[in-house]
């Protein structure tokens, strides 16, 4: 069953109703209790099912001359280094609970960067001692958090954009969605384009495959309502695959919040109107992904 449909304005409920039995003496199964469409299951063993969220975000803004375009691209460039991807890595990996394993990172030249995380589930139950310099040595859940940036512009128009690409796949009981919040929050996001997946199958106690551990509707419903309230917002599911897509846009643009340069002081009440429609324009354009 497909549904695609518009909604702005849910309670956020990124609760995922995991329920970990104690770990059976001298390291045995662990049994897990899910509640599913109103049923409990029950899963045996490491759950191999792959949950990945990705997102593009978008900034934009108008500078008038080259100079201002260059200024803000290394303005934007600098404020989103290596450096700084890494600390919302690292903050993504504390809200989903789990364990940095690896990290790799890498200022491009002229712009963007890059950060490519490995990171594994966090097990409360193990002691102490199969943990070492706070990384998980365990098994590698095959979970990663990547996230890259590129900033662009346009010096005909004087359009300039960054865009953001994050994607955070867990397999095991951790799930990206518990981020998704604070991902949104940490960039100006003006457009957000996300898509979520379920992928895989895992088995319960009695062997039956199952290809989804968790209640989903959508995406919006795992975004405080205060954020969602900004956008408008529309959903395109194909539940039948797991497959959950979701697009915004923010509904008000106030034109100063978009201007960048000394340039754009002076800007008449006719090109104010101008790029107004410009910028609304690109942003459209990219909502929608074609050109108008």
């Amino acid at each position: 069953m497909d549904s695609g449909r518009t909604r702005t304005g849910r309670a956020c409920r990124a609760q995922t109703g995991i329920k970990a039995a104690p770990r059976a003496a001298g390291g045995g199964t662990v049994t897990v209790l899910r509640r599913v469409s109103g049923r409990k299951i029950k899963l045996e063993g490491f759950n191999n099912l792959t949950k990945t969220l990705s997102f593009n975000i978008y900034d934009i803004c108008y500078a008038k001359s080259r100079e201002s375009q260059i200024d803000y691209l290394e303005y934007i460039d600098g404020e989103y280094n290596s450096e700084k991807l890494l600390t919302i890595v690292e903050e993504v990996t504390r809200i989903i609970d789990a364990r940095l394993v690896n990290v790799s990172t890498q200022d491009y030249d002229p712009r963007g960067a890059s950060v490519t995380a490995l990171i594994n589930e966090y097990d409360h139950n193990l002691p102490k001692s199969e943990y070492a310099g706070g990384h998980a040595v365990g098994h590698l859940d095959k979970s990663h958090i990547t996230v890259h940036t590129y900033p662009e512009h346009d010096a005909e128009s004087g359009i300039a954009s960054f865009r953001v690409d994050v994607d955070v796949s867990t397999c095991g009981m951790i799930s990206p969605l518990r981020a998704l919040h604070y991902l949104i929050d940490s960039f100006d996001s003006d457009i957000v384009l996300m898509d979520y997946r379920v992928r895989g199958f895992t088995r319960d106690s009695k062997g039956r495959k199952i290809y989804i551990d968790h209640d989903i509707a959508s995406i919006q419903d795992y975004i405080a309502e205060d954020v969602l309230s900004d956008y408008q917002a529309y959903d395109i599911n194909i539940l039948s695959a797991n497959l959950f897509t979701t697009r915004m846009i923010k509904k008000k643009l106030v034109l100063d919040d978009y201007l960048f340069g000394p340039e754009v002081d002076g800007l008449g009440q006719k090109e104010r109107r101008r790029v107004r429609e410009l910028l609304r324009q690109e942003m459209q354009e990219i909502f929608e992904c074609q050109n108008y």
